[in-house]
């Protein structure tokens, strides 16, 4: 059997990062920017529609703000 003849899927992958975790507030992850409705129905989306969600993706990002606390913004307060 050949390599050359690898099955493919003709559709949108994914825009998960394996990062899931929800913004309490904007109800979006905060790893791929998808709300939890798209990302439940993403297997049965079409591809039309995943493109929608995927062109809307970088404008979410702007929602969550980043995070400017923790330990080193402490230190370098103390």
């Amino acid at each position: 059997m050949s390599d050359d003849k690898v099955w493919s899927r003709d559709e949108i992958e994914s825009p998960c990062v394996r990062v899931c975790v929800v913004h309490p507030e904007a109800r979006i992850c905060t790893g791929c920017y998808r709300s939890i409705d798209e990302i439940t129905r993403w297997s049965k989306m079409s591809a039309e529609a995943r493109r929608e969600v995927i062109d809307a993706l970088p404008d979410r990002a702007s929602l969550l703000k980043k995070r400017r606390g923790g330990r080193a913004a402490r230190l370098a307060r103390g």
